[in-house]
């Protein structure tokens, strides 16, 4: 069976699976694991997975983030976790093959609430301490683009704005709703602490360009209505 059957599969158990299954870890491990890895020992090849690892998922997600998008999914990595199983070459360039991307399956209230809380407990990957001492601060907004597009170069991979910008990592517009401000500043730094291939490069920034880059994404969170 190969990945995208898999995740198929997964998607329909998902969905089928009742309300009253025995307990939400068993619930994550039945439903989640097709396409996510649960621990860090089971998180192999990018190319094998259809989603992003899920084993630091209570140090890296908002909870009340979690409660709603498991009940309304939206897609976060505009050309899938594994990008290349996804994107076509073109005459007039890569385009992403939209048919081959798998939607995630929405919850009910009381089991995406319940999926939350489970997630929520998953800790830090050993030895990672996430800052508690940043307080989220505005940035200009032109500056923050130039910093963000042109400086550091962030929107080779990632975009700041709907359809603007690239496509091989998770759209950032809402990443300030979505991620926990330590996670924001401790992944930017040192990646490799948090995935054994991750595909973001490790920059050499200081504390202070750092937070500049998520105040940023801050300010994006602020001035959305």
């Amino acid at each position: 069976m190969n990945t995208f059957t898999k995740a198929i599969a997964a998607a329909l158990a998902f969905a089928l699976t009742p309300v009253a299954y025995a307990g939400t870890e068993a619930f994550v491990a039945e439903n989640c694991a097709g396409c996510h890895a649960l621990s860090r020992n089971d998180a192999g090849s990018r190319a094998e997975l259809l989603g992003p690892p899920l084993f630091h998922a209570g140090a890296k997600f908002r909870k009340d983030w979690m409660v709603r998008w498991l009940q309304s999914p939206t897609r976060i990595y505009p050309a899938g976790w594994f990008p290349p199983r996804h994107i076509e070459s073109t005459p007039e360039g890569d385009v992403i093959d939209a048919a081959s991307l798998v939607d995630h399956p929405a919850l009910d209230a009381e089991r995406a609430q319940a999926v939350a809380d489970w997630l929520a407990t998953l800790p830090a990957p050993e030895g990672v301490e996430l800052s508690t001492d940043y307080t989220p601060a505005k940035v200009a907004m032109r500056m923050g683009q130039l910093d963000f597009r042109r400086f550091k170069g962030c929107v080779a991979c990632h975009r700041d704005e709907p359809d603007s910008g690239g496509v091989s990592g998770p759209e950032l517009y809402t990443a300030w709703e979505r991620l926990q401000p330590g996670y924001l500043l401790n992944y930017i730094g040192d990646p490799d602490a948090w995935h054994d291939q991750p595909l973001m490069p490790v920059l050499e920034m200081n504390e202070q360009a750092v937070q500049k880059l998520v105040n940023y994404l801050y300010t994006i969170a602020e001035t959305q209505p």
